[in-house]
C-alpha cells in the first residue's frame, strides 16, 4: 500500500493541474484518494492490497467522465461514453491515466 502511495504522490507531484492529494477512505488493506483538480473536479483513485483491484475516475459534480479500472480486466471508461467499455491489453497506470486527463488542461 504505501509504495502504490508513493508511487501516486511522485505522479501527480509532477502534474501543474493538480491541487491536492489526500486519503478520503482507507481500511487496512484499502485505500481510497482523492485528487483535486485545479479546476475543482476530482479523481478518485482505488486500491486494494488484498485483490489487487485498481480504479481510477474523474468525477465532475457527481458523475464519472473518464475512468480505468481492472474489475474484469484492464478497460477504458472514456470520456464520450463513460458508461461504456473499451478493453486494454496492457494494465492502465496511474500515468496512462493522468496523461489523459492531461490533455483537457491544455
Amino acid at each position: 500500500m504505501e509504495e502504490f502511495e508513493r508511487h501516486l504522490d511522485a505522479v501527480c507531484s509532477k502534474l501543474s493541474f493538480v491541487k491536492s492529494i489526500t486519503i478520503f477512505s482507507s481500511t487496512e488493506s484499502s485505500n481510497l484518494w482523492r485528487i483535486t483538480l485545479s479546476d475543482d473536479t476530482f479523481v478518485d483513485v482505488y486500491y486494494s492490497e488484498i485483490t489487487g483491484k485498481t480504479s481510477f475516475a474523474h468525477i465532475m459534480g457527481s458523475k464519472r467522465i473518464l475512468g480505468a479500472d481492472n474489475a474484469g480486466g484492464w478497460h477504458w471508461h472514456p470520456s464520450k461514453a463513460p458508461d461504456s467499455h473499451i478493453s486494454s491489453e496492457t494494465e492502465i497506470t496511474i500515468e496512462e491515466f493522468m496523461e489523459e486527463l492531461e490533455s483537457t488542461f491544455k
